[in-house]
């Protein structure tokens, strides 16, 4: 019998990658190439793990097991789009049938374009998401990967993203497709406690910022009915998307200062880890909106800041303070589309909002956020990171080329509304 047709979609889609997660787990990696039927492999990482001695030892775990490993270690902080190319490049002198990520998102995102890119050899620009790339869709099964995060930020063990700077057009975007999803994800706390405090920082910031965009974008049944193989991988916020960001921003709020106090804080890591892990499921599910579209243009286009903590002499925004640096502006935009939801973020994060008065509930989440930003040591808005007033339209204009992203936003945004969050994002206290 055929169903009923209905404009609006009513069906959700939880899909992850298998996740091995504790305190030590890095030593069962040899046992789970094995198992996934590895014999050669491209261990894809950056310089400063390999001084640190991490891609190594798992070097040898995989020896152990009888498995070969080579190593690239050419991995860019905040990757572009001619990185991840020679990566693919050096890939492709060699012969392997699996990879390993070892790193934090720039490690994994481009060990994922590794893959894609030397199983289907194209122009990376063929799988970016269109407008900015062609938007082709990945014709099949990839190797198996597994990642092994060592910063709780990105979630990118799990998710089907992959995300670069495009040198050209000065501005970042993705590729995205459900094959794109490790075969296994390998989180082991302990691989971040070499992480400095901005690093531990900005990464903890981009657990939050992920889980609540996908606990506020526009929900999956306020969109049209999607023919099953066009399913987008992000389908808007869904009941089981909602379980994992409430427990990745309860626990973001709960252990984030203590880790960037104390980065030896063990029990505060590993809340860390899984919240990043968490948020991933959640938004490599129902996405993200607002704070993610405007970060690409604000990471695209910054001409003369450099971060602390991080080991690099040129200019770059890392991408959880891209992402934070607009989250209250856009929150408090966002607000009106559903107040239990932005009320029960602030909750989550330690504030009270009953006994609050309307101003001070629209405001509430906002202001967590500001706070933690504060706490943390997160720049102080867009002017902390070079941008001033005269900028305002190039970032609209890098912004509006994220569409695949701001169809998340739970509420209708185009150049005037970005005018608005992104001068009220310029400073904040």
């Amino acid at each position: 019998m055929k169903g009923v047709t209905l404009p609006t979609e009513t069906v959700f889609v939880l899909e992850m990658s298998p996740i091995k997660f504790g305190l030590g787990a890095s030593d069962e990696i040899g046992y789970d190439a094995r198992r996934l039927g590895l014999k050669r492999v491209l261990i894809v990482t950056d310089r400063h793990l390999v001084e640190v001695g991490l891609p190594d030892r798992i070097r040898a775990l995989l020896d152990e097991e009888g498995i070969k490993a080579d190593v690239y270690d050419g991995v860019e902080i905040e990757p572009t789009d001619r990185s991840m190319e020679e990566a693919a490049e050096y890939a492709r002198q060699r012969e392997f049938d699996g990879l390993i990520g070892v790193g934090g998102g720039s490690a994994l995102d481009t060990c994922k374009a590794v893959n894609l890119l030397t199983t289907y050899p194209a122009p990376l620009l063929d799988y970016i998401n269109k407008p900015v790339g062609r938007g082709v869709a990945i014709p099949g099964p990839l190797k198996p990967m597994i990642a092994v995060p060592t910063t709780a930020g990105t979630g990118s063990e799990t998710t089907a993203v992959a995300v670069t700077h495009v040198i050209d057009q000065n501005v970042k975007a993705g590729v995205s497709h459900r094959l794109l999803r490790p075969a296994l994800g390998l989180v082991d706390p302990l691989n971040t406690l070499t992480a400095p405090p901005p690093v531990t920082a900005a990464a903890g910031v981009d657990i939050l910022t992920h889980a609540i965009e996908s606990y506020t974008t526009r929900p999956y049944n306020a969109r049209p009915k999607h023919h099953p193989p066009d399913r987008p991988a992000y389908i808007g916020a869904n009941p089981a998307s909602d379980v994992w960001c409430e427990k990745a921003i309860e626990y973001v709020g709960r252990y984030l200062r203590r880790a960037v106090l104390n980065g030896l804080d063990l029990e505060a890591r590993v809340h860390l880890a899984l919240a990043a892990n968490y948020a991933g499921i959640g938004f490599g599910n129902a996405g993200v909106h607002i704070p993610h579209a405007v970060a690409y243009p604000i990471a695209g286009l910054v001409r003369d800041y450099v971060p602390d903590g991080y080991r690099t002499t040129h200019a770059l925004v890392p991408h959880g303070v891209s992402v934070i640096v607009t989250a209250p502006a856009a929150f408090r935009f966002t607000y009106s589309t559903s107040p239990e939801r932005h009320l029960r973020t602030a909750e989550l994060l330690g504030v009270p909002t009953r006994d609050l008065s309307e101003r001070e509930r629209r405001e509430a989440l906002p202001g967590a956020l500001m706070a933690l930003m504060r706490d943390v040591g997160i720049p102080n808005g867009l002017g902390a990171i070079g941008y001033g007033e005269r900028d305002v339209p190039a970032l609209i204009e890098g912004t509006l080329k994220q569409p695949r992203l701001l169809a998340g936003a739970p509420r209708p945004v185009g150049a005037p509304e970005l005018d608005a969050i992104l001068r009220d994002s310029l400073r904040y206290w």
